[in-house]
C-alpha cells in the first residue's frame, strides 16, 4: 500500500512514494517504483478487495503499448484531465477499468470493514490522513448506534428500513452488526422475515451493488473461476439458493439473493461468525415467473427455469468447486429450494459435504425445541401427544421426522412406531395408506391406515390431535372452525402457525387466542404483537429459525465437524428448550427472548460441538474443556478496534 505524491501519476513513467506497511521486496530499495499499465484482476490475497495495477521494480521497465493513450496532451475530446481515456473513447472502443489500491484516508472511509465514521479518534485522524475528510467532532460507537436507531425509527415503510440497514452494512460493517445485536428484536423483522420477502420481490428495483456471488448457467464450466473472483479465501459458511421457493412467495429467480444475504447477516449478528467468512450465493437457472421475465428491472436470466440434467450438472459443479477451493469443513446451507430439489440435494451431498437445509432441518429443530418446552405447560411428554400438520412439504415432513426421532430416543421405540403419532394433511387431504402409490417419496413414511379425509377440520375431529402445526405456506387456513375444533378436544391446544411471511401465516396471534378463549399455546413463524383478551395479555412466541441455525453453524465450525448428523439437530433443540425460563413459561412463551440470543447461540453451539465430538465427526482436537466459554470466545465482536 502506498501514498501517492503526484496527482497525475498515470501520465508519467514512474512515481515517488512514501511507504508504510509496504511489501518486503521494496524495503531498503533505491529508485522509483514503476507503474505499469496492465489490466486489473484479483490478486488472490486475503482481504484484497481491489485488483492491483502497481508493479514494483527497481529500475524503469521497457515501455509497453497501452490500450489507450494516457498522454494528456494527446487527448482531444477528453482533455488533459481525461487520464482514463473514457471520455475520448467512442462507445464501441474498449477502455481499461483502471484501479489503484491506495492507503489514504478517503479510501479508508469507504472501506466498510474498517470505516468508523465520526468515531475515528484525533490520533487516528492524524495517522491515517483523515484531517479535513470528517467534521471535527469525535463521537463514540454507542452514540452512533443511538443516532442510527433513531433515524431508522423515522421510516414508516418496512422496505425503507431494510434499504437503510443494507446501506449501513455497505458503508460501516461493525456499526451495522452492533446495532443489529443491540436491537435484535426490533431489527430482525427488518433484515429478515417478513420484510426480506418484499425486498426479494422488488430486488431488481432496489439493487445497488452485489452483496454475494451470482452463478448462472452462463458460468457453467467456469464455476471454480467465478468462486475465485470473490475477494475472501477463508470462507466458513455459504448460504445458497436457486430462488425457486422464496419463503411462501414462490419462484423469484435471481432476486432470491436477499435470502442468503439476510441469513448470513444473522450468522454474524446472532452466531458470531465473522462477516468475511460468510459467502451468499444465488444459482441462477432461470425462472418460471412470467411477471419477472417481463419486468424490465429483473436482474436474472430471462429464460425458463432449467431442470433435469442441465440443473444437476451446474449444482454438482458448484458443490465440487466449493469443496476444492474452501475445503471439506465449509458449511453449505441450502435455502429456499423447491421440494423436489431440496430433498434430492440433501440426500445426494449429505454424505460427502458439510450440508444443512434450513427449511427442512432448521425449521424442524426450532419447532421441536418449542414442543420440548411446551411439555412443562401441558404436563405431557412428546410421546403422549398427537400431531397434525397442515402442509407436507420440506418444512412439514422435516419437522415430523425430527419429532419422531426425539420420541424414538425418549421411549426407545422403533422410529416407525414413533411416526404413527404424526399425521399430515396436504392439498389433497389427509395422507393415508390408500394414497401411497401417488405420493412423493418424502410423504410416504406418513401414510397411515385411515379412511380418506378431505378437509382439515374433519381431520381434527377424526385424529383428535393435541398439537396443530401449519407449514402450508397458505395464509389463514386455521379458520375459526379449526381453532374451535382444537379447543373442544384439548384444555390447552398447541397451535403453531409457521408459514412466512406474515401474509402467509395460517392464522394470527389474535385469531388463536380469541377463538380458543385464551386457552391456546401459540407460536408463529412471523412476529406478532402481544394480544389483550378478557383483561389478560398474551405474548405470542416466534418459532424463528434464527434461534437455531446461527448456533448450529458456530458449533460445527468450532468443532471442525465434517458432516451434519440428525443427533446434532436434536442437541440444538434440547439446548434451546433448556434456555426457556419459568418467567417465560408464566407468559405462555415457548421460546426465550431474542435479546439474549448470543448467549443462547453459545449454548446451542456447545451442545452441537459436544455431539460432534461424541460421534467422532469433529476434527479440531483436543476438545475444549468448557465448550460454552470456548464458543463465546470465538464470536465476532462488532466493537471498533483502535488503529495504529
Amino acid at each position: 500500500m502506498v501514498s501517492l505524491q503526484s496527482s497525475c501519476f498515470l501520465n508519467g513513467p514512474s512515481l515517488s512514494v512514501r511507504s508504510w506497511g509496504i511489501s518486503p521486496s521494496l524495503k531498503g530499495r533505491r529508485g522509483d517504483v514503476v507503474v505499469r499499465r496492465v489490466a486489473v484482476g484479483p490478486t488472490g490475497r486475503q482481504g484484497d478487495r481491489n485488483g492491483s495495477i502497481l508493479t514494483e521494480a527497481a529500475a524503469p521497465v521497457a515501455p509497453v503499448t497501452p490500450v489507450i493513450d494516457l498522454n494528456g496532451a494527446a487527448t482531444v475530446d477528453g482533455g488533459v484531465g481525461d487520464v482514463h481515456g473514457e471520455d475520448s473513447a467512442t462507445e464501441d472502443q474498449h477502455v481499461t477499468p483502471w484501479a489503484v489500491s491506495v492507503a489514504s484516508g478517503y479510501t479508508l472511509l469507504r472501506d466498510p470493514r474498517h470505516n468508523k465514521g465520526l468515531a475515528f479518534t484525533e490520533r487516528e485522524r492524524d495517522a491515517h490522513y483523515l484531517r479535513g475528510l470528517l467534521p471535527p467532532t469525535v463521537i463514540s460507537q454507542d452514540v452512533q448506534v443511538r443516532k442510527m436507531i433513531n433515524n431508522m425509527r423515522q421510516y414508516q415503510v418496512p422496505l425503507q428500513k431494510y434499504m437503510a440497514m443494507m446501506d449501513l452494512q455497505e458503508r460501516n460493517e461493525k456499526l451495522f452488526y452492533k446495532m443489529l445485536i443491540e436491537h435484535v428484536e426490533e431489527l430482525l423483522p427488518v433484515v429478515y422475515t417478513p420484510t426480506v420477502g418484499e425486498a426479494c420481490q422488488k430486488y431488481g428495483s432496489i439493487f445497488r451493488q452485489p452483496q454475494g456471488l451470482f452463478i448462472s448457467l452462463n458460468e457453467k464450466g467456469k464455476v471454480l473461476e467465478v468462486l475465485r473472483n470473490w475477494p475472501e479465501r477463508r470462507i466458513q459458511v455459504i448460504v445458497v439458493t436457486d430462488g425457486e421457493r422464496i419463503l411462501g412467495l414462490g419462484d423469484l429467480g435471481c432476486q432470491g439473493m436477499g435470502i442468503p444475504v439476510g441469513k448470513l447477516s444473522l450468522y454474524t449478528a446472532l452466531g458470531g461468525i465473522r462477516p468475511s467468512a460468510c459467502l451468499p450465493v444465488t444459482i441462477d437457472v432461470g425462472t418460471n415467473n412470467e411477471e419477472l421475465l417481463k419486468d424490465e428491472f429483473y436482474i436474472g436470466l430471462r429464460r425458463k427455469r432449467a431442470t433435469g440434467q442441465e440443473y444437476a450438472e451446474l449444482m454438482h459443479e458448484f458443490m465440487a468447486a466449493v469443496k476444492q477451493l474452501y475445503g471439506e469443513k465449509v458449511l453449505i446451507q441450502f435455502e429456499d429450494f423447491a421440494n423436489h430439489n431440496a430433498f434430492d440435494l440433501l440426500a445426494k451431498y449429505g454424505s460427502t459435504h458439510l450440508v444443512f437445509n434450513d427449511d427442512i432441518q432448521g425449521t424442524a429443530s426450532v419447532v421441536l425445541a418449542g414442543l420440548l418446552a411446551a411439555q412443562k405447560l401441558v404436563g405431557k411428554n412428546l410421546a403422549d401427544q398427537r400431531y397434525l400438520f397442515l402442509g407436507a412439504g420440506e418444512a412439514g415432513t422435516g419437522i415430523a421426522e425430527l419429532i419422531a426421532l426425539e420420541i424414538s430416543k425418549q421411549t426407545n421405540a422403533p422410529l416407525e412406531e414413533a411416526r404413527k403419532k404424526i399425521w399430515l394433511v396436504d392439498s389433497k387431504g389427509l395422507i393415508v395408506r390408500d394414497r401411497l402409490s401417488t405420493l412423493q417419496h418424502f410423504k410416504k413414511p406418513w401414510a397411515h391406515e385411515h379412511e380418506p379425509v378431505k378437509e382439515l377440520v374433519d381431520a381434527i375431529k377424526a385424529i383428535k390431535p393435541t398439537v396443530l402445526i401449519g407449514s402450508s405456506g397458505a395464509g389463514r387456513k386455521f379458520t375459526k372452525q379449526v381453532i374451535e375444533a382444537m379447543s373442544s378436544i384439548n384444555e390447552r391446544p398447541i397451535i403453531l402457525a409457521l408459514s412466512n411471511p406474515t401474509s402467509q401465516s395460517e392464522c394470527t396471534a389474535e385469531d388463536a387466542y380469541t377463538w380458543s378463549q385464551g386457552c391456546a399455546i401459540f407460536a408463529s413463524g412471523s412476529p406478532f404483537n402481544p394480544v389483550e383478551f378478557e383483561g389478560k395479555t398474551f405474548v405470542p412466541g416466534q418459532a424463528n429459525n434464527a434461534y437455531i441455525f446461527p448456533g448450529l453453524g458456530l458449533g460445527l465450525i468450532i468443532s471442525g465437524a465434517i458432516r451434519v448428523h440428525d443427533d446434532m439437530l436434536l442437541a440444538a433443540s434440547e439446548a434451546l428448550a433448556a434456555q426457556v425460563s419459568e418467567e417465560n413459561f408464566s407468559k405462555g412463551l415457548l421460546y426465550p427472548p431474542l435479546n439474549n440470543i448470543r448467549k443462547i447461540s453459545a449454548h446451542i453451539a456447545a451442545n452441537v460441538a459436544a455431539k460432534a465430538y461424541e460421534l467422532g465427526l469433529a476434527t479440531r482436537l483436543p476438545q475444549p474443556e468448557n465448550l460454552v466459554k470456548y464458543a463465546e470466545s470465538c464470536m465476532y465482536s462488532p466493537n471498533y478496534r483502535t488503529y495504529r
